[in-house]
């Protein structure tokens, strides 16, 4: 549709196509068995650790990889690292036939060896890894594109609810996520700042969220799926502030 490539791309006229059912409302998760992290739970679905100080990530590691898209968004590439086929495509483990966690190391893990050493580190089980590109936005289109991620649909309930990992690689004062505990409330929105290694964890799947890049360069970040599990916690205690 033509509005959502003009000045009508905001909250407010996403909220009425969403009262008039012209574009879908994402399934709020519903309370299931799967373990959640208490820590996580009382910071209200995020936590802002330390900055990520192991060794330096050079760019090629991000730079040379091989990147793909989703049809709906042309200004947001990822390059994945892990896939639920092995291959550099954008698959929910659903459509591949296999559980949230099942994934396999693409072509594009050989190119970014620190990058792979970081996730290695912290010692939890972690599925889907991707590596997002993506250009200067507006927090109008931030806001518009807010989100909630499906990251358990074929988790089986005894294994920990999976969350998302975040480090920012590059360096712009302007980058941030925004998160929100309800989609069109905007008292309940956070900001998290993303200067260069920033960690942060965040349940993707309750939490409203999207990027905001004002620029002018281009913005890299890791994004990872891992289980909620005491090895994610204890690493997650140990890059506390």
């Amino acid at each position: 549709m033509a509005i959502t490539t003009s000045a009508l791309k905001n909250e407010y006229t996403k909220r009425a196509m969403h009262l008039l059912g012209i574009r879908k409302s994402a399934p709020i998760p519903k309370e299931t068995p799967h373990y959640r992290m208490p820590a996580l739970e009382a910071g209200g679905g995020h936590l802002v650790m330390r900055k990520y100080s192991g060794p330096e990530i050079p760019p090629a590691e991000w730079e040379s990889l091989e990147y793909t898209t989703y049809a709906t968004d042309p200004h947001t590439f990822f390059a994945p690292i892990t896939s639920p086929t092995g291959r550099i495509e954008l698959v929910g483990a659903c459509e591949a036939g296999k559980k949230d966690l099942d994934c396999t190391w693409t072509p594009n893990a050989q190119r970014c060896p620190t990058i792979v050493a970081w996730l290695e580190s912290i010692g939890a089980r972690f599925g889907r890894v991707q590596l997002l590109r993506m250009s200067p936005n507006t927090l109008r289109e931030c806001r518009w594109g807010l989100h909630l991620d499906v990251n358990n649909a074929a988790n089986p309930q005894s294994s920990g609810w999976i969350v998302r990992v975040w480090l920012e690689l590059t360096d712009d004062h302007s980058s941030a996520l925004l998160v929100r505990r309800k989609a069109f409330d905007r008292s309940t929105e956070t900001s998290i700042r993303l200067p260069k290694y920033q960690q942060a964890v965040v349940d993707s799947e309750k939490l409203w969220h999207g990027g905001h890049h004002k620029g002018p360069g281009v913005r890299y970040a890791l994004i990872a799926s891992f289980e909620s599990s005491p090895e994610l916690e204890r690493w997650i205690a140990s890059q506390l502030p």
